[in-house]
């Protein structure tokens, strides 16, 4: 069979599999060995344990459990109440400058944890009450949480991005530089849009300022340096040349639980214990997905599919940025159904090579295709976000969130155009800060 109708059917039947509610790691491995067996004989089933344990032989992913740690810690603790407070004490002054204070609480914890769910639940129990109470529209209390949730998987340090950069063998410490200016642009547009929004509104309780003393604003912010204090650490310690990635992910977890118990009295052992099991949960899951994606991987190279695809797209007389424009259709189509960790391990063997032959930087393409996953967390059918802010506050319907969502993939759109328009955003910073890559 011609290899790009096997992809094609490859591509069919894993849609299919997975759509019928299997987990993706399972599904994948299902996929993979049933063309295996077909394509390749009985023989090519020896090779998968080997290649499934092999691609979890990468000292690499052993920061991924670690800042997944430290996302546990932080989120359950009252870590992400006491950012809002303190932005909200801060920005009470700036019309809107509730809404303002949510999302800039999402950006800090986000940076903190690297998880968008973890990001809306801490940030969403504070903030929608409030933001009700004050007046806001349901749609802009919860649209705005749902969406600077989002920013978990961009604003380093990022699961998605260690993931990208193990599937596709890129320097992590550069992915992470990459995601920094996006995930502050994406901020400013956030926070753009909610102060037109609020100002547009015109509602005198929603404009209205509370008012805090200055001692009310400095007397919490013990409570947030520190956490604010590791994540300089962390980064220093990256980029300084102190220690690797995995290093660095695992001091930073160890110091996230000592302020956890120390200052927010997380000493209970069952507690300390929800923290552990959580995080090995989820460890567990996402490494299942890397090992079972090598395989799928193992399984689409050696039937010669992803080659065949992209010399086919190379004999392509199209502009590139009308094949940049496709790509991103198909991610945001994926990005409705997938989780962006399943997304960037099934995509990235077949794009990278894609890209890398139009001539696009696979760094700059990381930070694309990571905002396209953030819209997929806010967009049906699966849109995991809306469904943490729909359990949140479960009398505000999912449609309202979705609509109240809306404006900010707009914003999400427009960072991705800006991308296309200016990729120093994404390369500069790493090229200023390890030099430029080779």
């Amino acid at each position: 069979m011609d290899p790009l109708t096997l992809g094609g059917l490859v591509a069919l039947l894993t849609i299919l599999v997975l759509f019928s509610g299997i987990s993706v790691a399972v599904g994948l491995m299902v996929v993979s060995a049933g063309f295996l067996v077909v394509f390749d004989g009985l023989r090519s089933l020896s090779l998968m344990p080997e290649i499934f344990f092999g691609k979890l032989d990468n000292f690499a992913l052993l920061s991924i459990p670690m800042f997944i740690i430290m996302g546990s810690a932080i989120a359950s603790t009252r870590a992400g109440a006491d950012l809002y407070e303190a932005l909200e004490r801060w920005l009470t002054r700036v019309p809107g400058g509730l809404v303002v204070s949510n999302l800039g609480a999402c950006a800090l914890f986000a940076a903190m944890s690297g998880s968008s769910p973890a990001t809306c639940a801490a940030i969403g129990k504070m903030g929608i009450p409030e933001m009700r109470k004050r007046g806001y529209p349901d749609g802009v209390a919860a649209g705005s949480i749902a969406a600077g949730g989002t920013l978990g998987i961009l604003i380093p340090p990022s699961v998605t991005m260690i993931v990208y950069g193990i599937a596709t063998e890129t320097s992590i410490g550069r992915l992470f530089l990459a995601g920094v200016i996006p995930g502050l642009l994406l901020v400013g547009l956030f926070m753009a849009w909610s102060l037109y929004s609020t100002w547009r509104s015109g509602d005198a309780r929603v404009l209205s300022a509370g008012s805090y003393s200055w001692r009310q604003r400095f007397e919490i912010l013990p409570r947030v340096l520190p956490f604010i204090a590791i994540i300089v650490g962390v980064l220093y310690a990256m980029y300084g040349g102190v220690a690797t990635p995995s290093e660095t992910a695992a001091v930073g977890a160890l110091l996230c639980m000592l302020i956890a118990i120390v200052i927010y009295r997380l000493w209970d052992p069952r507690a300390l214990w929800v923290v552990l099991r959580d995080s090995t949960r989820e460890s567990v899951m996402i490494l299942f997905i890397i090992a079972a994606a090598g395989v799928f991987s193992y399984m689409l190279s050696s039937l010669f599919i992803t080659q065949s695809i992209a010399n086919w797209i190379g004999t392509l007389e199209v502009n590139r940025w009308v094949l940049m424009g496709a790509i991103n259709v198909f991610l945001l189509i994926a990005g409705f159904f997938l989780p962006p960790v399943a997304v960037i391990l099934m995509a990235a063997p077949i794009l990278l090579p894609i890209i890398t032959t139009a001539g696009f930087d696979p760094i700059w393409f990381a930070v694309v295709l990571t905002i396209n996953m953030e819209i997929g967390l806010i967009s049906p059918p699966v849109g995991l976000n809306l469904y943490v802010i729909n359990g949140i506050a479960p009398d505000i319907s999912l449609r309202t969130i979705l609509v109240g969502s809306l404006p900010f993939v707009a914003c999400m759109v427009i960072a991705i155009v800006l991308l296309c328009l200016f990729p120093g955003l994404a390369t500069w910073l790493p090229d200023a800060v390890m030099g430029p890559a080779l």
